[in-house]
Parts: C-alpha cells; sequence; structure tokens
C-alpha cells in the first residue's frame, strides 16, 4: 500500500497561516515576513553553495548556517512569553553568534585591506554570497519592524541575523579568491 504526503492542506487558503504557539496570523504579517525572508535568505544560501568551487573551506558553514537559519525561523515564529521557561522553544544563542564572530575574524584574516566600496561580483560564489547578504539585510529590516510594531522578538535573534550579514560579506570576499577577483566600485567613473 503507498501512503501520500499530501504537500498543500488548505489551510492558507484564507490568507492566514499559524505560528509555531498555534496561534493564526495573517500570512502579510510583520512576523511572516521576517520569516519568508529568513527562509529567503537560507534559499540564496543553497544557490551559493552550489556555486562553490569542490572542497570549499565555506561548504560547511554555510551548511552549518542553512541549519541555524530553520532555528532562527523558529525562533522568529515562537514570540517570547515574559514567563518562558529556559529551554522551553528554540532560540538563537550567544554561542552560535560568537562562532559567526569567530569565523568573521578567521576569514578576514586573509583578505586585503578594503581600499573601496566592493561591487557584488567577482566569481560565481561570491556574486550569490553578495546576493544573499543583501536578502539577509532585508530579513534582518524585517525582524526590526517586527519589534517596532512591538512583536516580541528574542535579542539574539536580531544580533544573529545582523552578524550573518558582516559574514556573508566577508564570506564574499573570500569566494573571490581571497580578494583578488573582487569588483571595485569607482565613483563617478561613467560621468
Amino acid at each position: 500500500m503507498v501512503t501520500l504526503n499530501r504537500i498543500y492542506t488548505r489551510t492558507g487558503d484564507a490568507g492566514t497561516t499559524r505560528l509555531a504557539t498555534g496561534e493564526a496570523v495573517s500570512k502579510a504579517g510583520a512576523r511572516i515576513a521576517a520569516n519568508g525572508d529568513v527562509d529567503e535568505t537560507n534559499a540564496c544560501l543553497g544557490l551559493a553553495r552550489a556555486a562553490l568551487p569542490a572542497g570549499s573551506d565555506l561548504d560547511p558553514m554555510l551548511a552549518r548556517i542553512q541549519n541555524e537559519l530553520f532555528d532562527l525561523g523558529a525562533d522568529i515564529s515562537t514570540p517570547p512569553a515574559e514567563d518562558e521557561a529556559p529551554g522551553a522553544a528554540l532560540r538563537i544563542i550567544a554561542s552560535q553568534i560568537d562562532r559567526l564572530e569567530a569565523e568573521i575574524d578567521a576569514l578576514n584574516a586573509g583578505l586585503p585591506a578594503l581600499q573601496s566600496f566592493i561591487l557584488p561580483g567577482g566569481t560565481p560564489s561570491a556574486a550569490a554570497l553578495h546576493l544573499a547578504r543583501t536578502v539577509c539585510r532585508r530579513a534582518e529590516r524585517a525582524v526590526v519592524r517586527l519589534i517596532e510594531d512591538g512583536g516580541a522578538v528574542n535579542p539574539a535573534a536580531l544580533r544573529y541575523i545582523n552578524r550573518l550579514s558582516d559574514f556573508l560579506f566577508v564570506a564574499a570576499r573570500h569566494a573571490n579568491d581571497q580578494g583578488r577577483s573582487e569588483v571595485f566600485w569607482r565613483s563617478g567613473a561613467t560621468r
């Protein structure tokens, strides 16, 4: 006997979805928008990983980050309660941010100093990482918007997404042959 797994549930046909808490919310709400941008960041990382050369030292980091972005989505989907017991919900934690910072520092140590703004481009993997960075910045803005609209958010979630965009910038530089294939902005060059 064959068991079918249906993808569609029809529960969202009226424009609503459910948070991890079970609360029904609009698919256009700030919390869902933030989660959508986090999901899009994750998809961009999948594209970047597919563009990496075989054996790239960035691949294990990006694979871990893709999993952490699911953690971040779960965190955003579960508004923190004031009386929340530790471990009651999947939350981004300080060690995840610390690891990103250590990786930023390690990758950045091998790069030449910046002399100009960098245009997104260079190698295919660097271009894909720059795309991921810009989508990540949008996700960060969406989380800030959620907070400004009064939505409760784990403070570590905002720190993580902010640090991730920094990581993606440095990773893109690293993927550009350690900076040798970077494309620099030339101010006013086409005037």
